[in-house]
């Protein structure tokens, strides 16, 4: 349910309408526009009939409607002539120079790099160093490895986390990790500045619920076989549970095709704009599977209009304990940085990088 206040409305009048949300079962979501104040009323409808009567009674209140589409607090259009603006993720981290800022949905076009899995500490410092040298602002790495075979590298945990964290301390990246269990959300907070959940558990709902403890960015990837409205129904459970922070990650589709891992459906970035807020970023690396087509299709998600990539690198791929068929050496990352801004650039975003 949204209730519009009227632009006059006094404050008292928006925290009485806001208590009888809450008295009533649901929680309040405010949204403030330039010139009207919206309360999004999220939670079961069921047996709250007379609630509609009640609100559009109230001092204050201009209009009353239902929200349309099933997910309700990341959709784009939350009533007609309410279109909520683009959502901005800001955080901060400190490394060995100071605090370094870091937004994600603004201006800038954001490049996340890194190996698929922590597997030492010279492959971490090395990724990263050569991912800060040509414009990367995020180091992604898996400390926690979701694996098809159980006897597959299945990751380094807490001491792959430590290694991040040093990688971050030393070049000024973000972490960006993965996270699979909700025992595991206490020790990934220490150590994470965006918390990753993979494809795999796009819909595992009470890892998502847990989320809302935490005030970190999630990065939610698109389940290998999943509807549009399924994934932001999953990012609705974040949203849900208190953590506005959310971005998605378009990282392909199973298809019957077999000529590369994925099929990256970069239909989807256009269509999510349309449809929600959340910022929206595009993993080709997991979408392609070979290394040679990340390149053409990272500047194809540029193009769609993703606010951001994140690619796989490694300072030697065919020695990757993971993914690497998929993976950037440093020459292949350098192209790749060169050759994305003046597409970014056509688009009408900023590069932070000299390319």
């Amino acid at each position: 349910m949204i209730i519009q206040m009227n632009q006059n409305a006094m404050p008292d009048e928006i925290k009485n309408v806001e208590k009888m949300i809450e008295e009533a079962g649901y929680s309040v979501h405010p949204i403030y526009g330039t010139n009207l104040t919206v309360l999004a009323a999220v939670g079961d409808e069921r047996g709250k009939e007379g609630l509609y009567d009640r609100m559009v009674s109230q001092p204050g209140v201009d209009k009353v409607e239902y929200i349309l589409p099933p997910y309700k607090l990341v959709a784009r259009e939350i009533q007609k002539g309410i279109i909520r603006p683009d959502s901005v993720i800001d955080f901060q981290f400190e490394w060995k120079e100071g605090t370094k800022s870091i937004q994600i949905g603004g201006s800038d076009f954001v490049v996340m790099a890194g190996p698929c899995s922590v597997e030492n500490r010279e492959q971490v410092l090395e990724s990263a160093r050569f991912a800060k040298k040509y414009g990367a602002c995020c180091l992604r790495g898996g400390a926690f490895k979701p694996r098809t075979s159980p006897y597959s590298f299945q990751g380094l945990e807490e001491e792959g986390l430590k290694l991040l964290a040093e990688a971050r301390y030393e070049h000024g990246l973000a972490v960006v990790t993965e996270l699979m269990d909700a025992h595991h959300l206490e020790l990934v907070d220490q150590y994470a500045d965006i918390i990753q959940i993979g494809a795999r558990n796009m819909q595992n709902f009470m890892l998502l619920k847990s989320l809302g403890s935490t005030q970190k960015p999630i990065m939610l990837k698109r389940g290998m076989s999943s509807t549009l409205e399924e994934w932001l129904m999953s990012a609705e459970y974040i949203l849900s549970q208190g953590n506005n922070h959310v971005i998605l990650c378009e990282r392909g589709i199973r298809t019957f095709e077999t000529q590369y891992r994925n099929v990256l459906d970069l239909n989807a970035v256009p269509a999510l704009k349309k449809l929600t807020h959340l910022p929206v970023l595009v993993d080709p690396s997991h979408g392609t599977g070979h290394a040679d087509l990340v390149a053409p299709m990272s500047l194809a998600a540029a193009a769609a209009g993703a606010y951001g990539i994140m690619v796989e690198v490694h300072p030697e791929p065919s020695k990757a304990f993971s993914d690497g068929k998929q993976s950037l050496d440093e020459e292949r990352f350098k192209h790749l940085m060169k050759i994305l801004p003046p597409v970014v650039h056509a688009v009408g975003m900023r590069t932070s990088w000299n390319s």
